[in-house]
């Protein structure tokens, strides 16, 4: 574990000094072609976060200021939620599936969605039903065999075709407008929807007084 923790340490930092590198204005989406890959989302999304927590304020957001109040309620419902569940199970002992229903899991999983996209989720639900589920409960021996190789080589060959579609689809020579090129699928992703904030090539949203 020791060795593959350094080999990953270093093939992370040198991978990270290549790139920048190698891709001009990496991260800057101002300065980016359209539909460059290199956008750097999560990075992003930590920036929002610490401009969300640090600077405007939660209460600007999620307080009496903000336009996502109504968001406090999940704290309730994910208070209630694992409750929900122990009292199903008691008032439907027969039903054994119903204890398998993690709510902290359930719940906790979408935390990593900023910034995946939907392909990300709904593949991860198909192998895991598969898995999980069909062949854990009718395929027992094979996926005692199989099932913790399967998910190292679904690890490995994430990290195998992200430099295979880099060298394929991201270099600098190859220019391709393919599906992968707009993982959003929302060209208004980046408007503002603050009141009266108006943007070139945004609608506005400006409220009837």
């Amino acid at each position: 574990m020791v060795v593959g923790t350094v080999v990953s340490a270093l093939v992370h930092l040198g991978t990270a000094w290549w790139l920048m590198d190698t891709i001009p204005d990496i991260c800057n989406r101002a300065l980016l072609p359209p539909g460059s890959p290199w956008t750097c989302p999560g990075d992003h999304v930590f920036y929002d976060a610490s401009v969300i927590w640090g600077l405007i304020g939660p209460r600007r957001i999620f307080g009496d200021l903000g336009n996502y109040s109504a968001v406090n309620w999940s704290f309730l419902a994910g208070a209630i939620s694992p409750l929900v569940v122990w009292l199903s199970y008691k008032a439907f002992p027969s039903q054994h599936w119903i204890r398998l229903i993690t709510m902290p899991v359930i719940l906790g999983a979408p935390i990593y969605m900023p910034p995946a996209t939907a392909v990300n989720y709904t593949s991860w639900v198909i192998i895991g039903f598969f898995s999980g589920f069909v062949a854990f409960r009718y395929y027992r021996d094979w996926w005692s065999r199989h099932n913790y190789i399967l998910s190292g080589a679904l690890d490995a060959g994430l990290a195998f075709m992200a430099v295979l579609l880099y060298l394929c689809l991201g270099m600098q020579h190859v220019d391709l407008n393919w599906w992968g090129s707009d993982p959003d699928g929302c060209p208004l992703a980046s408007c503002p929807t603050a009141d009266g904030v108006l943007v070139r090539g945004c609608p506005n949203y400006m409220r009837e007084v």
